[in-house]
Formats: structure tokens, sequence, C-alpha cells
């Protein structure tokens, strides 16, 4: 059976479906095990899922067997989920070449478009622009995030209860107090595991609650990895020409994205475990601040009815006068800005925000084919779950220049950005009173690729006709 450790603000509706699905939920948290009134066994995962720095959606890194159960069942999650695979895996090993120094460290390369960011102090020896060095990846990043993937010279076979170190002359590498004297240094003693030569364990926080039979089966699991790292490692030909290239990697990490349809599905399946407040999940993706808030409304019992669009901006934002990044997501798992603007209206009965931007002179606005000069205003109009938005392009004496009605998946407006996932499919309306739909074929590339779901497709081409429709008349 697979087993999962799960953490973050979808762990209990993640939870539930995972063990709905068959799958084998492992050290759990405390208020897991008191929800789900049930025994989490504590021991070695085949698969982490994480939620993201951003709160946006959530990170696997598991065996390939455990993968393919595990992201089977987050794509079901809901039509506007996005999973995308990463090369930059956790624990994969690159022979990469250094781009370029920045701060304190590089940015260098693993191969096929992917760069990675290599901390000098985790590097160890001088690194300069050209040179060839193995890294590991440490911490990897979602593709719609700001931070690349971490990536090291040290090597590990990484595990929830014990991950072993390369290179290390001592049986014991770490324990979780950082202290040799550890209660599990000495267990680690009485286990006598069979490690590859040089490799050390380091207990990770998990170990203090698993007892002496899942210790040391988490040993001969991660044992089995570093084995397998250490084969292809010795194997493998120095850094060189080939560069950059792919070493080995023992585990496949994925990145799954929730949109707004999806996070009230996750509402619905934390329901059937617990008292859930309409929206939860959606509040909670705002901020930390607001999460801890639907803690204590949900502990007090409050009944919103519906997502309180309402107090939820005038607690956490935006109001007017704020200001608010568009973060405009791609299909591929990429994210564009377009910009910050003004708040300048916010209907909180309609769950509706108006947001200005000034413009920059250059180019021409896609599809109307129309020139951008300087003192141009953008006028866009926002509603919470919408499928799309309109965006008004005004010159500096008020003429319209036309409008771009832009199909996505629902929007989701947070206290600092609004965010969505562009489906490429959009509804433009000339300044002569023409309205045209364009991008279908863009679209249709994304479903060729499989970044874009048939049905989610289709929903999106009804949307644009739907919009076209309302346009016209």
């Amino acid at each position: 059976m697979t087993r999962v450790r799960v953490r973050g603000i979808y762990a209990t509706a993640l939870t539930h479906l995972f063990r709905e699905a068959g799958l084998d939920v492992v050290a759990a948290s405390p208020p897991i095990r008191e929800r789900f009134d049930a025994d989490f066994e504590t021991a070695e995962h085949d698969a982490v899922v994480w939620m993201t720095s951003d709160r946006q959606g959530v990170g696997v890194a598991a065996t390939p067997d455990a993968a393919e159960a595990v992201l089977a069942v987050l794509r079901d999650v809901g039509l506007d989920t996005f999973v995308w695979a990463d090369r930059a895996a956790r624990g994969a090993v690159f022979d990469a070449v250094v781009e370029r120094t920045v701060g304190g460290g590089a940015v260098v390369d693993l191969g096929e478009g992917r760069e990675a960011y290599l901390p000098f102090d985790a590097a160890d020896s001088h690194v300069e622009e050209g040179d060839t060095v193995r890294v590991q990846v440490h911490e990897p990043n979602p593709p719609w995030g700001r931070d690349r993937p971490v990536v090291g010279t040290r090597i590990d076979a990484p595990g929830g209860v014990a991950t072993l170190e390369r290179g290390v002359d001592a049986l014991v590498a770490g324990t979780p107090g950082g202290g040799a004297d550890h209660e599990l240094a000495r267990t680690t003693e009485l286990l006598d595991p069979d490690l590859p030569e040089n490799w050390g364990v380091r207990w990770e926080c998990d170990a203090e609650d698993a007892d002496m039979t899942a210790l040391g089966d988490a040993l001969d699991t991660v044992a089995a990895v570093a084995g397998d790292l250490e084969a292809a490692l010795e194997a493998a030909t120095d850094p060189g020409d080939d560069a950059p290239r792919l070493v080995v990697a023992s585990e496949e990490t994925a990145w799954a994205w929730f949109g707004r349809d999806s996070r009230f599905a996750l509402d619905d399946v934390r329901r059937e475990v617990t008292a859930t407040m309409d929206g939860h999940h959606r509040v909670k993706a705002g901020s930390e601040t607001a999460s801890g808030a639907v803690d204590f409304a949900e502990a007090l019992g409050v009944d919103t009815g519906a997502f309180p669009f309402d107090a939820v901006t005038d607690q956490f934002g935006p109001r007017e006068g704020d200001t608010v990044a568009l973060r405009h997501g791609k299909p591929d798992g990429r994210r564009i800005t377009l910009g910050r603007g003004e708040v300048t209206d916010r209907d909180v009965e309609n769950g509706r925000l108006t947001v200005e931007r000034a413009m920059t002179a250059g180019g021409v606005y896609d599809e109307l084919d129309v020139e951008r000069e300087a003192g141009d205003v953008a006028t866009t109009r926002f509603t919470e779950g919408n499928w799309w938005y309109p965006t008004v392009y005004r010159a500096d004496d008020g003429t319209v220049k036309g409008t771009y009605l832009n199909v996505s998946t629902p929007v989701e407006v947070f206290p600092d950005a609004v965010r969505y996932v562009d489906l490429h499919v959009d509804v433009v309306k000339h300044a002569d009173g023409t309205v045209e739909v364009v991008d279908e074929d863009e679209l249709q590339d994304c479903v060729d690729a499989g970044t874009v779901s048939p049905d989610l497709a289709e929903r999106a081409l009804d949307v644009a006709e739907r919009v076209r429709r309302a346009v016209e008349n």
C-alpha cells in the first residue's frame, strides 16, 4: 500500500481523499489524528505532499509508483486543478553549468530550460561562471513561483523518518535536536543498519514518534535509495562537455495548483470530516493571518452561509486605494505578472473589484492591433468566481481603444493579488464595435500538449461563446 505524508492547509481534505483511494496516510499531525479519530502509523513514506509557500497548491515528491497513485487523486479534485511534473525533482542529481553569480550564490543551468539556485554556502568549493558542478536538488519550487529550486553539492537519500547523507564518516549525521547524545543516536547503534559506506543517518522529526520497527524499516528504505544513488554516481563520468545533464533521479516531483472551484470542492470533502465554513480553503489561501481567522471562526461554530467576500476583503483587503498585482497564470505552470494597479472601486455585494493601471508606451494591444501609447489607462473589472473578466483600454483623452475579455479559471481576489490561470481563448471588442473570439488554436495546442483537459477546454470555449453573444447584444 502506498504510504503518504500530508501537511498544510489542504491536509484534512486530502487525507480523506487519499484514504478513500486506498492510500495509507502516515505520520499524521495531531489535528488530523483528532479529526479522523484514527490511528495513523508513523512510518517512512513513499510520497510526501506539502503546501506551497504561497498556499496556492501542493508539491509532491514520491517514488514513481506512488507518484502515479497520488497524482491521480489530485487531478480529480476539480476542473480547475492543474498538475505539472518537474524536471528538477527532489533528490535529483545534475551536472549543472554555472550561468552567473548573483548575491549569495549562483544561477546554474540544469538543462532543458530549467535553472536552479546554488547558495555559495551549499557548495563544497568556489564556483564561478562557466564552471560545471555536480549538484542535488534539495528544495524544489513550483513553476508559478518566483524562486528557483535550490541545489547543493551535498548528496542525500531523503526520507521522512530518516535521511542518509553521503560523505559522512560517522554512523549518525544528525538528530532532530542536533545533539550527539540524543536517544536516536543510541538507537541507531542498537539497530546496526546496513548502510552504504560513507553514508550517515540524519534522523528527521518524525523519527521521535516512531517505534523501533518503524525506525529499522525506514533505515532499510533509505539505505536502498542510497545504494542506487551510489551506484549511479560511481558509474557516471565526471562532469564535462556533456553538461548540463541529469545524472540520476530516485523520485518524481510534481506540483498541483488549485483553482477557486477546486478549493470549494476541497471544502465539500473536508466537511465530511469536520465543520467547515464555505470558502474555507479559499480564505486560507489568502494569507497566514486569514488562515488563523478561519480556524477561529470555525471553532466558534460560525456559519457564513456563503463565501463572505465582503467580510474577507474588509478584514484582509484589498480595499479602495490599495494596490494589487495581476497574477496571470499559464496552463504550462508559468505565471506572469501583468503589472500592478490601484483598486478604484469595490462592490462587495457583487464580489467585484475595479482595478486601473497606467500603461507604458510601446507595441500594440494583442488582437486589438491598436498602438499602446503613454497616457493609456487599462480598467479591469474582476468578479470573484467569474470565468472571465473585461479590460477596457482608453487613451488619455478617454477614447476607448478596445475591450479585451479574458477567459480564465474562476477569478480569486486575494489581499495583494488577483489570481487565475489564463485559458488562451478570449473575446475582443474593437473600437468600431466589431466582436470576435480569438486564440482558439492556442487553447487546442494546450489540449494537445496535455496541459489543459478536454473538459476544461470545452468549458472555456462555452464561456467565450456566451461572452461573445452578450457583448454583441
